[in-house]
């Protein structure tokens, strides 16, 4: 794989992936080097003369008004990247670490910074050579940016804080020398650069975001083969009906249940039965599942513009001209992204929600005609199948609507009054991190429930592309002939709807 070169305004999702997980090399491209080189010199140039220009000669917040001599400017970027490592919790996992790290490598390569191109160079040989700062989750309130979050990253580059490399967790110092990454003493507006930004919120949301892309299209296979399992019918996904009411996500799920459907014995067997429709949680999943995807869709939009974007304050601009201002401003403030991801918190828990519906009506006899209460063996009352897999999703579902309440509604002011109204955006990225983690296991739950009750109804078999899918289920899980212990299964179902092992059925 080619290396990917950075410039700040080109990155893309398949791009960032590549980079957290398969480890693609990152460095800056050539000219992006020089926007960088343009910007560092009006800094430069500003140090040199009697002008004022805030974190670049002054204090920073309440501080601002502060002046910074000129022999005092590197101990001020030492300063502010000890003041901020204040962040608390568990640390970051290592894919959100190298996000962070990418993200915020590509908005310093935009060239509105006024870093020297070497920090930028160092982010990348980090990220190349696998040395991955430890940085608390806890500390941010989303207003200049992840402050805390990101202080932690960058002081890995002055060789302070601490970092993984190799599977050990050392002093950022002895990470740095053991993989041959020379450290940085921060010059003038360096160190406000590093710990202005989004690149926490940011990077934990997209990763988020293209696991639950991933999700939505299982959920899709699993909507279907509970379906089919419920003896449900194809009807209300015509085409048709669809058109109607053209939302982009609901016409793609149509779409995805009519090919799931296709060629169903058990579709066939209750051709001419009485039943006129079926609950909400089978007729509509194109609505709900598609409002979900629509959601998806606008997070990505909004991630996208976010990940090429200059977000520390303040901002060089060198226009054509040669002319060049430094000037103060917000984009570091999280408003935008807290908004999305509090929306896809909602969106995940409303797909969670619909999933544990449909596994409601597999187990519970009042509702699954022609299946065996709780998806039990024989005899009954001696083995109780899934009646306390119901229960965990059920728990599940109800932790997300606690966890679904926007942060992002929520404001508290800090640093003596000045950031006076921030964003929350950190607290909505981690909320939304644990709804990911319970709606995957609750459609797990559903994997496995669908695919007993797909096997209570032999001889009559599915459709051969959700046959594929219930194939990769059991792979992993065998049908349940007598009551055992599923924790495990559970669990390894989830890493394989987070893998995507069921999209194959879709292709």
């Amino acid at each position: 794989m080619q290396a990917l070169h950075i410039d700040g305004n080109s990155l893309t999702f398949d791009a960032l992936r590549e980079v957290v997980y398969e480890r693609r090399a990152v460095l800056l491209a050539p000219d992006a080097r020089e926007a960088v080189e343009r910007a560092r010199g009006v800094v430069e140039e500003l140090l040199a003369g009697d002008k004022v220009a805030y974190a670049v000669n002054t204090g920073v917040g309440k501080l601002s008004d502060v002046r910074i001599k000129p022999e005092q400017v590197r101990e001020l970027q030492e300063n502010l990247m000890r003041s901020h490592c204040v962040g608390v919790g568990a640390p970051l996992a290592e894919p959100e670490v190298r996000a962070m790290m990418l993200l915020r490598a590509n908005s310093l390569a935009k060239g509105n910074s006024g870093v020297r191109a070497a920090v930028i160079d160092t982010f990348c040989e980090m990220l190349n050579r696998g040395v991955h700062p430890v940085v608390p989750s806890q500390g941010s309130v989303g207003a200049s940016g992840d402050l805390a979050p990101l202080a932690h990253l960058g002081i890995v580059l002055m060789g302070e804080g601490e970092a993984t490399f190799e599977g050990r967790r050392l002093s950022g110092a002895d990470a740095m020398k053991a993989a041959g990454v020379k450290t940085l003493a921060l010059e003038a507006k360096e160190a406000i650069s590093l710990i202005n930004g989004t690149q926490g919120m940011l990077a934990v949301g997209a990763l988020a975001l293209l696991a639950a892309e991933t999700l939505v299209d299982s959920a899709d296979v699993l909507g279907a083969m509970s379906l089919d399992a419920l003896r449900g019918t194809d009807a209300a996904f015509d085409e048709r009906i669809h058109q109607a009411r053209p939302h982009p996500g609901q016409l793609r799920t149509a779409a995805n249940l009519r090919k799931l459907l296709e060629g169903s014995a058990l579709r066939e067997s209750h051709r001419d039965c009485a039943r006129v429709q079926d609950a909400y949680s089978l007729r509509c999943m194109p609505q709900v599942h598609g409002a979900v995807r629509d959601a998806l869709a606008g997070a990505r939009a909004t991630f996208a513009i976010e990940m090429n974007s200059a977000v520390d304050n303040p901002l060089v601009f060198v226009e054509k001209s040669g002319a060049s201002v430094i000037i103060s401003g917000g984009n570091f403030h999280g408003e935008p992204l807290a908004f999305a991801l509090d929306f896809l918190a909602i969106a995940l828990g409303a797909l969670a929600g619909i999933s544990e519906r449909r596994l409601e009506r597999l187990v519970n006899p009042a509702l699954n005609e022609g299946l065996p209460p709780f998806l039990a063996p024989e005899p009954a009352g001696l083995n109780s199948g899934f009646m306390m897999a119901q229960v965990t999703a059920a728990a599940l579902v109800s932790e997300n609507k606690v966890l679904a309440h926007p942060a992002s509604a929520d404001s508290i002011t800090t640093s003596g009054n000045k950031e006076d109204f921030v964003s929350m955006g950190m607290g909505a990225a981690l909320k939304l991190r644990q709804v990911l983690a319970n709606t995957t296991n609750v459609l797990a739950i559903e994997a496995l429930a669908a695919v007993q009750a797909l096997d209570l109804l032999a001889p009559l078999k599915t459709s051969a592309r959700l046959e594929k899918a219930r194939a990769a289920v059991r792979a992993i899980s065998p049908r349940v002939l007598k009551d055992r212990n599923i924790a495990a299964e559970i669990a390894r179902t989830a890493e394989s709807l987070q893998k995507g092992d069921l999209l194959p059925a879709l292709r």
